[in-house]
């Protein structure tokens, strides 16, 4: 085998190996972030620890347990990270990159020497990228709005299931 193969096969090794130990960095489960509005307007912030049958567990900001009865609550509003940047930029990937290799495969050498047709591709991907950009992000940022569950005025059944649904996003899932 060739020098050139085996430092290929090296790399890829070392590569593997980063890439599969990844559980070993695996951090805690963290649990949804809420603000939850009580019947008397009092606001309760926190993360979701666990959900019990008659309350939520909330890890206050200051780092306390806070248990709100089911009860005493008007609104959950489920506070999640804005995706605008993360749509910005697969929006960009997609229209430069996808206009670059058009414009590759139809040009027939270095960009200097493309014809008329693959540099129109080059040319079309930077100027409409930012604008695949700016799409991208406001498709991320609709992705990202916060949800809200009125729990005032809810059957029985129908607290049941939403309970159901923030136990899958709690820090602790099967608590009973």
């Amino acid at each position: 085998m060739n020098p050139t193969g085996k430092k290929f096969i090296s790399l890829f090794l070392v590569f593997s190996l980063m890439m599969l130990s990844v559980n070993l960095y695996a951090k805690e489960r963290r649990g949804a972030k809420l603000l939850i509005t009580k019947k008397d307007g009092q606001l309760i912030a926190g993360e979701l620890i666990v959900v019990k049958p008659t309350s939520l567990l909330l890890l206050n900001t200051v780092g306390k347990d806070v248990a709100v009865d089911i009860a005493d609550i008007k609104l959950i509003r489920i506070v999640k990270k804005s995706k605008a940047l993360l749509g910005g930029g697969i929006g960009l990937v997609i229209c430069i990159g996808g206009a670059g290799l058009i414009g590759a495969l139809v040009g027939e050498g270095p960009l200097e020497k493309m014809s008329g047709l693959a540099f129109g591709y080059v040319e079309f991907g930077m100027f409409y990228g930012p604008v695949a950009a700016l799409l991208g992000a406001i498709i991320g940022a609709i992705a990202g709005t916060d949800e809200t569950i009125q729990i005032e005025g809810m059957t029985d059944s129908e607290i049941q299931e939403t309970l159901d649904y923030l136990c899958k996003k709690a820090r602790v899932i099967n608590y009973k």
